[in-house]
């Protein structure tokens, strides 16, 4: 380091040519002096060094700092918004599955509907253009602009301006060309049917989702599983790769009701109410060996395709929802009671000359003065005072049990998860008061799929059905059947069998003479309840009411009908149900193609020769003849009905007590049970009819 002290010369010349001229010769200092300038700068180099090396140390601290907050701290966070960014997700929702009769005619389906959307930072004049839009939809109302216009001018990439329009108003729009205004497909529930089913199909919301009815229960596989399109961009926002993962269609959804056994239900009750100026009314029809619903109505109804036009009060499923005091017709229960427990005979007779009974503080009078009756009479005229002996007889805890066996007081299906269980008292708190009120349909409150459910066990004989309303699941090409589910026996077969014999005579000769049917036996009961206002019964307003199954021994139709308030001069349940029950049951038994019971129609089974140009146009080919022994047993073979007409293929299977449908015109073509098979009596068969039979002239010849 000698030489950084001695060599000055060298040292004036660099800073003469740093600074651009000769500096002054330093002066000179005596051997062993301190320069005290070269210590000045010496501590001016060391405090610059620690000043820089805390502000770099100070910097690396705080970058670290930072990548920490934003690598760990705030990285979740940081990686969903470089996603969203990056990545567009696109979600496509699944096409519902169709909704099918019990034949597999369609009763709801999804179509493609457009929906007009908006890009509001693409829109240049959002009042205008909202304007233009809204004068082009089919109904345009100054609300309707104002919020169009509200939504354009949100600061948003985008924004629904009018969802599921018509196609001719979406042809419209797309004809401005506007700026900001695109189009996108979207799934729109249709019923093609309109109000026929409304209450049991339900309905589904803009968003594609069940709202009610089967459309609700079954959401999880009508809706199937929505699919995704993953888009992702660059930092211009230019798309440069596509996933997509397409949606899985729904299940259909066979049900179990029949399309026109459904149309036949609601055109009479809707008449009915018309006629009677009342409030509302409800019919159930159920098949009696399966419990399936065949038919359920309710009046009024509405459209399905505009629900909301409807108010909820008009919406509601009466059938499952509305709960009533039955009156009479809950007589079926008290008479099964007291039969099944033997506490009385069929030829008993009963003392109700006075024609009216008091039990606690109530006093209870018949409509009709009658004298001394048999138990059977009880029934088929409806004495309150009779009804209300036997159950006096019965007892709470009996005839509590009974209630509950027959299903009150209980939610029966899983296909109607908002059913009401109704109410019932429980025995322990069932005074004599209360147990005479129960006997005669009072103090319990059912709903009609309830009371239809309890006749219909006594139909099956005895046994208490679950009402199912879906018959198939298919997905997938797999067909997932119902079962038929058995809640619980409610009688035995003998005591229904004698029930049926006293509710036929109920038709034949007591109160409901007016659900006669020509060629048919039939088995039912009437109901005439007043009811309950402001904690009093009313003398004005009342529930008329009839439940029947028929034909009464082999039946295949069990009918509940329930007039809510009808007005005028007729209130009774014989007067104003039983004849709406005569006009369904008839028309419905002519569409199963159900033989007469009474005087049927002897059937020929073989068939006539045939001769001359006809035979060239019509081959009939041999019946196989069933022998009578296996017929009268009930058990018997089917025979080749291919060629025949409708007519005699009817009379072939009434005469083996099967019962027939059909499909088309003509002559028979096709039928099931094929040629042959076993067959037992109930049994149903389904045949298919066709004009043209000539391929039976080449293969039978």
């Amino acid at each position: 380091m000698a030489w950084l002290k001695h060599d000055r010369s060298f040292w004036q010349r660099f800073f003469a040519r740093a600074v651009g001229g000769e500096r002054r010769t330093p002066p000179l200092r005596a051997p062993g002096q301190r320069d005290v300038r070269q210590d000045d700068w010496r501590q001016i180099i060391g405090r610059r060094l620690l000043t820089g090396a805390v502000v770099f140390g100070v910097w690396a601290v705080g970058i670290e700092a930072r990548l920490v907050y934003l690598q760990v701290l705030r990285h979740p966070e940081l990686v969903d918004r470089a996603a969203s960014q990056q990545n567009r997700s696109i979600t496509a929702n699944p096409k519902r599955g169709e909704i099918l009769d019990r034949e597999g005619r369609v009763l709801a389906y999804s179509v493609d509907a457009d929906t007009i959307y908006a890009v509001p930072t693409d829109v240049e004049d959002a009042a205008e253009t909202a304007a233009l839009v809204c004068e082009e939809l089919d109904t345009c109302t100054p609300g309707l602009r104002e919020r169009i216009e509200e939504r354009m001018r949100k600061p948003r990439a985008f924004e629904f301006v009018q969802r599921q329009v018509s196609p001719d108003a979406a042809r419209r729009v797309a004809a401005l060309e506007l700026s900001g205004v695109g189009f996108m497909k979207e799934n729109r529930r249709y019923y093609p049917n309109k109000e026929l089913a409304a209450h049991l199909l339900g309905y589904v919301g803009i968003d594609n989702q069940g709202l009610s009815g089967i459309e609700s229960t079954y959401e999880s596989d009508i809706r199937g599983r929505p699919g995704k399109m993953l888009i992702q961009r660059d930092m211009k926002r230019r798309a440069f790769s596509r996933i997509e993962q397409p949606p899985t269609p729904g299940a259909t959804i066979q049900l179990t009701i029949d399309k026109y056994l459904q149309h036949i239900a609601e055109r009479e009750l809707e008449i009915a109410v018309r006629q009677h100026a009342a409030d509302s009314g409800t019919v159930v029809i159920l098949e009696p060996g399966t419990g399936d619903v065949l038919a359920l109505a309710n009046e009024p109804g509405f459209n399905p395709n505009a629900f909301a036009d409807a108010p909820a009060s008009v919406r509601r499923n009466r059938a499952i929802q509305d709960i009533y005091e039955p009156g009479s017709t809950f007589k079926i229960v008290t008479s099964a009671a007291a039969l099944e427990e033997g506490i009385v005979t069929r030829n008993e007779s009963f003392d109700v000359s006075a024609g009216v009974i008091r039990v606690g503080r109530s006093v209870v009078r018949d409509m009709h003065s009658y004298n001394v009756l048999s138990f059977d009479d009880l029934i088929i005229k409806s004495s309150n005072v009779g009804a209300i002996k036997v159950g006096l007889r019965l007892g709470p805890e009996r005839l509590s049990r009974y209630v509950r066996r027959f299903g009150f007081g209980q939610s029966l299906s899983r296909d109607f998860p908002a059913e009401s269980p109704g109410l019932v008292t429980s025995p322990t708190h069932l005074t004599d008061q209360g147990v005479a009120s129960v006997s005669m349909g009072y103090q319990v409150a059912v709903t009609p799929l309830q009371m239809a459910a309890a006749a219909n066990a006594v139909a099956n004989g005895g046994e208490l059905l679950e009402p199912q309303v879906v018959r198939a699941v298919i997905r997938n090409g797999i067909r997932v059947e119902t079962p038929r589910r058995v809640i619980r026996r409610a009688i035995s077969p003998e005591t229904a069998a004698e029930l049926t014999n006293i509710m036929e005579a109920v038709v034949e000769r007591g109160t409901a003479r007016a659900a006669k049917i020509p060629g048919y036996d039939v088995a039912g009961k009437t109901g005439t309840a007043e009811k309950l206002i402001d904690g009093h019964y009313s003398n004005v307003d009342h529930n008329a009411s009839f439940v029947g199954f028929v034909p009464s021994r082999q039946p295949v139709l069990t009918v509940l009908v329930m007039i809510d308030t009808p007005r005028g001069d007729v209130y009774t349940g014989g007067a104003v149900a039983a004849p709406v029950f005569q006009r369904i049951a008839d028309a419905a038994l002519r569409h199963l193609a159900v033989p007469h019971t009474v005087n049927p129609t002897t059937p020929f089974l073989v068939a006539p020769r045939l001769a001359g140009p006809l035979a060239q146009t019509r081959i009939q080919p041999p019946a196989v003849l069933v022998p009578e022994a296996e017929v009268t047993e009930g058990h018997g073979l089917m025979p080749d009905l291919r060629g025949m007409s409708a007519r005699e293929a009817v009379g072939a299977l009434g005469s083996l007590g099967l019962v027939t449908r059909m499909e088309g015109v003509g002559f028979v073509n096709e039928h099931v049970p094929g040629p042959g098979a076993a067959v037992d009596r109930g049994m149903t068969a389904t045949i298919w009819l066709e004009r043209n039979t000539s391929k039976w002239s080449t293969s039978n010849p």
